[in-house]
């Protein structure tokens, strides 16, 4: 490229490249565009508006202004807007405006990670001290000294805590909070938009519990919300805190211009329609940016991803300093990473969606998202990593090889013009909630008639059920706790699962190097596994399963690995179902059991299969909502017999599980499909679409409301495949030969067209 260039010269660059342009199947560019601006409010302290004046910042945005409004009023808000829109100040200003006032005022923050706890923190603390304000600023979390956090608790004006440590250890100790809860005022919830799934569901009961325990310190705050772009704001927030809320929508920040790429990695096989790696083209384009100096954030789907294209990248980019970030890192690791891209000693990072939220990592000018993220809302987060300042910015999301990926390459448009998707959460999900209700009961007495959710009439059925079990007795008309657990210690709020794994390197005095959640250890630390962490390659001794623990030793291997699991399903009950003629689609509640069986050797950069080892551990199992498929047997058999068969029901669970989550509005995450040559339940042929969340989260029985929609999508994703016969992208990881399966696959699609009455959405 010879000189190095600025990012409008390498936007400039990269489109007159032949070899980078035939690529890309969309390239908009957004012009910038300047902010709408309102006058500060009358009611705001002027040492507080002088400080933000003395900044810079003359005027608000219109958001934060009509924010400050609201609150004002005292109504309960939601801030939605894009990232970097300066949302920090519409809680900032009303709450530090009222603490000037009001010095015994009491505010709690919440964050989804300790990582945002920290950075909000330090921003409100520079704030007092410029003011001289006594407006004492403290975080709450697992990293809080012993010695501080009685300070914590009697001094604290403003408490900057995560949900995790609000479930277990402020709300279950609130006689020690006393001074908090009796004075206070606001309850701030940022990144509201992460709050969805699995921790959203635990995140609307712990908000129960915390409006229980205000209302027997006689305290109502006012709740202000915070958000990325979501398409259901009010109604997701309205159902966290069940009760109402005002929407502040009308973004006013100005916007730099920002180029958005959507490039398809090049076919290396046309018959058999295999493209080149998305991982090695995150790389190769990753690398031209690092090496003309221009700060780049590269997301990866996989923490074994992450690792990967940094070890390609630091091979490529010699010169510059590139770093790994995801879960599992150690705390001070990543807060060191995160102040090196602050301050530039680092140029560039590959990070799972941990670096997705707002936490302040300095100034980037591109952005790389290997893969679809799962969500538009979440493309929208990471695509808003870049372009901080009055500069043009690059956004380019690499597509892979997954029918999800080719639908958006070839409908990449869909990407930037369809409304970010609605949050869904399932807060009455009976796990869930039974969890919480056990919480609440040790942390506050139950009344007989009381009501934990006001539209949910079971709570006293579950009290009678936890005495009966002999966890609460009741006495006179008061259930009372009286178990020998602490019940909040055994809810993990971010999974069904309870316990993280930790990884010792036995080479280095037994040192921590870091952790891994209990339902991805099984394929991710087995015994012989290449754990791979900050680019350097570790190989897995011994997993001790009791213990919780992975001992490993560094290594210099020239393969990773990658975990085969096998899947048992039992249909519970089934609910409802639909006849399509030659299939019956239901739903219903299944027994799910998943064993790791074995991995498979992956040699690095060819990606070739250099072998495999046995894995034994013990098997997982969960109960959960479902959606299926019952073929007629002798139909099937009709494309080719019993082999063809099994390959169209491996396809159409491949192709379904990719499809179902843009229409669905999930993660792909979220749910789950597998195939079964004969069903326990009804001894014919099956796929099944079911939720990974124990329990459920509705989403499979959203996909028997709508799967024509999603037949009818997935049909259009086999035809625009540029494939001959059938390859990896459209039909999966099946050996199309010469049985045709991309076209039989269509045929049986069919059975499911959408009919011209039906009212799909």
């Amino acid at each position: 490229m010879g000189q190095i260039m600025n990012i409008s010269q390498l936007v400039e660059y990269l489109k007159e490249q032949p070899d980078f342009m035939q690529n890309v199947t969309m390239w908009v560019r957004n012009n910038a565009k300047p902010g709408n601006y309102l006058a500060y409010p009358d009611f705001l302290s002027d040492r507080l508006t002088g400080y933000y004046i003395n900044k810079g910042i003359k005027e608000l945005y219109t958001h934060q202004r009509l924010a400050c409004d609201a609150v004002q009023k005292g109504d309960d808000i939601v801030v939605v807007t894009p990232t970097a829109s300066g949302k920090t100040l519409c809680y900032n200003l009303p709450v530090i405006n009222y603490m000037l006032n009001n010095p015994e005022a009491r505010a709690l923050y919440l964050f989804p990670t300790k990582a945002l706890a920290q950075d909000q923190m330090n921003e409100v603390m520079n704030i007092c001290e410029t003011l001289e304000a006594p407006i004492k600023t403290y975080t709450f979390d697992g990293d809080t000294p012993g010695t501080a956090r009685k300070a914590v608790r009697e001094a604290g004006n403003i408490v900057v805590t995560n949900p995790d440590m609000l479930h277990a250890g402020i709300l279950p100790h609130h006689t020690m909070w006393i001074k908090l809860f009796e004075n206070l005022k606001y309850i701030v919830i940022d990144e509201l938009h992460t709050y969805r799934g699995v921790f959203g569901s635990h995140l609307a009961n712990l908000l129960r519990r915390l409006r229980r325990i205000c209302a027997f310190y006689n305290c109502h705050p006012q709740f202000i919300l915070c958000s990325a772009t979501i398409n259901n704001p009010k109604e997701h927030a309205e159902k966290l805190l069940e009760r109402p809320v005002t929407l502040i929508d009308d973004n006013g920040a100005p916007q730099s211009e920002r180029h958005y790429v959507v490039y398809n990695p090049p076919v290396v096989n046309k018959q058999l329609g295999i493209r080149s790696s998305s991982v090695n083209e995150a790389a190769k384009i990753g690398a031209q940016i690092l090496n003309n100096k221009i700060p780049l954030i590269i997301f990866a789907r996989s923490r074994m991803r992450v690792e990967i294209i940094s070890t390609y990248l630091k091979e490529r980019c010699r010169s510059v300093t590139i770093k790994g970030y995801r879960g599992g890192y150690l705390p001070n690791e990543r807060r060191a990473i995160e102040k090196g891209l602050r301050d530039g000693s680092i140029d560039g990072v590959v990070s799972t969606n941990a670096l997705e939220l707002g936490i302040d990592i300095g100034m980037l000018d591109a952005v790389i998202t290997t893969g679809y993220p799962g969500s538009i809302s979440s493309l929208h987060q990471q695509f808003g990593r870049a372009g901080r300042r009055d500069k043009p910015s690059l956004a380019i999301m690499v597509a892979t090889s997954s029918p999800l990926d080719q639908y958006f390459a070839s409908n990449p448009y869909f990407l930037i013009s369809s409304n970010p998707e609605n949050a869904v959460i399932n807060p009455d999900n009976l796990l869930i909630l039974m969890d919480h209700i056990k919480c609440a009961a040790f942390e506050l007495p139950f009344k007989a008639n009381e009501i934990f959710a006001e539209h949910l009439g079971t709570t006293r059925e579950m009290l009678k059920y936890l005495e009966d079990e002999g966890i609460l007795k009741q006495v006179d008309n008061t259930y009372h706790w009286m178990n020998q657990i602490y019940p909040a210690n055994e809810v993990s709020l971010r999974s069904a699962a309870q316990e993280n794994f930790v990884i010792v390197d036995t080479t280095a005095k037994n040192r921590v190097i870091g952790e891994v959640d209990y339902n991805s250890a099984p394929s991710l630390i087995h015994d012989d596994a290449i754990y791979i962490h900050q680019g350097k390659q570790f190989y897995i001794d011994k997993l001790d399963w009791e213990r919780r623990t992975a001992f490993c030793h560094e290594t210099d291997s020239e393969y990773y690995t990658d975990a085969n699991v096998k899947i048992d399903i039992h249909v519970i009950g089934q609910f409802d179902n639909s006849d399509y003629g030659k299939a019956v689609l239901s739903k219903g509640e299944l027994n799910v059991r998943e064993k790791a069986m074995m991995f498979k050797k992956i040699r690095f950069k060819t990606h070739e299969n250099l072998g495999w080892g046995k894995i034994d551990l013990p098997e997982q199992e969960m109960h959960t909502s479902s959606c299926w498929i019952d073929f007629d047997e002798e139909y099937l058999y009709t494309f080719g017999g019993k082999e063809t068969a099994g390959h169209l029901l491996h396809s159409l669970a491949y192709l379904f599980n990719n499809i179902a989550p843009i229409f669905t509005f999930c993660d792909i995450r979220d749910i789950h499909t597998f195939q079964m040559a004969r069903s326990n339940h009804s001894g014919k042929p099956a796929v099944f679409i079911y939720d990974t969340l124990p329990g459920g989260s509705g989403i499979s029985h959203r996909v028997f409301e709508i799967l024509p929609l999603i037949a009818h999508a997935a049909s259009e994703s086999l035809q625009k495949c540029s494939c001959d016969n059938g390859c990896p992208g459209c039909i999966g990881p099946v050996s199309p030969d010469s049985d045709n399966i991309k076209n039989k696959l269509s045929q049986l699609l069919e059975l499911f067209e959408i009919n011209p009455g039906d009212n799909l959405h």
